[in-house]
């Protein structure tokens, strides 16, 4: 086969996909030295046999694989399969020229030792402490807010019964069933400090203290946390509450009035301030495609959330990272 028939008579395409600069960029902002000396006592020496079977693959291979299918939502059959099929993939997961890619059960066996020993809370911890130490988190403030992750309703399962751990819930005019996502956002920077996971129908208000790191000196929430400050567990904290005033109270403050301008225009500051709490959530959801729950259980959705927030903080703060490299 010449040449042009091999292009279709096209040239070779002369820029790279979102995909492959997403991938690149990734490899040089995870910490992956940090990260394998984290997950090494628990995973197979390199040449020993895993878990019964072949022998284990290197452990960054397998930490490369699992960003990349947890970053493009993909299940681990199709995991293994894309190895196969797609060169960035196996580039990435230093899998170029390699005869025999790992197969779905040793991808999802990976999975499975990073939630029994919940590896995925310590690389978040272990991540968020080194962003700390230069300086790209701060702790003076805090935006507290939550997300649904919907999970399956059906009752077509081995179980005949919907997952006991998801619950509904009931937002606007809608109900959904699921798990909620409760982030604790830096109010400086943008980034996700602490992570609690949820059965969906929990009430914000009484999780926002765990949301907290201690250090804050206000903290930011919509109105769903009003009365937040008169809770128990909150009682003695040094912090100055600012919670968003409940919308109908907000549509009937009288404009005509200097004090009802001006509560107008506090309630806009404080919202345009809140509004850094939603990115998090859009690059979980929609960049990342978690926007519903893909196991069973909140231990391994948790998991799966910790893990991708912490490639998420990473990934908001790419150029700062890069650039001090």
């Amino acid at each position: 086969m010449t040449a042009n028939q091999q292009t279709l008579g096209f040239p070779p395409a002369p820029r790279k996909t979102r995909k492959a600069r997403f991938l690149e960029q990734l490899n040089l902002i995870v910490p992956w030295a940090d990260l394998i000396a984290l997950i090494a006592p628990y995973y197979p020496p390199e040449g020993k046999r895993a878990w019964g079977g072949r022998p284990a693959y290197p452990l960054e291979v397998m930490l490369r694989i699992h960003l990349v299918q947890i970053t493009s939502n993909i299940g681990d059959l199709m995991m293994e399969e894309f190895l196969y099929d797609v060169p960035l993939y196996r580039r990435f997961a230093l899998l170029d020229g390699a005869a025999v890619m790992p197969d779905e059960t040793t991808i999802m066996r990976f999975r499975h030792l990073l939630e029994k020993h919940n590896l995925a809370e310590r690389v978040f911890a272990l991540v968020n402490a080194q962003l700390g130490q230069r300086g790209l988190l701060l702790k003076r403030g805090t935006i507290t807010d939550s997300t649904i992750v919907e999970a399956p309703a059906s009752t077509k399962n081995k179980e005949g019964q919907r997952d006991p751990e998801m619950h509904q819930a009931k937002k606007g005019e809608k109900w959904h069933f699921g798990a909620k996502v409760h982030n604790g956002v830096d109010a400086e920077s943008g980034l996700v400090h602490t992570v609690v996971i949820t059965p969906a129908n929990v009430h914000d208000v009484t999780v926002a203290g765990q949301l907290l790191h201690g250090q804050e000196e206000y903290v930011l929430g919509d109105a769903g946390y009003q009365g937040v400050e008169k809770r128990p567990e909150n009682a003695g904290r040094q912090v100055t509450w600012l919670v968003a005033m409940r919308p109908g109270k907000r549509r009937a403050l009288d404009k005509s009035r200097e004090s009802g301008r001006l509560q107008e225009k506090l309630e806009k500051l404080k919202a345009s301030v809140r509004a850094k709490v939603e990115h998090p959530f859009r690059v979980l959801k929609v960049q990342f495609g978690y926007a519903k729950a893909r196991y069973r259980g909140l231990k391994k959705n948790a998991s799966r959330v910790l893990m991708l927030t912490a490639l998420a903080n990473l990934w908001k703060v790419r150029k700062q990272l890069m650039q001090m490299a």
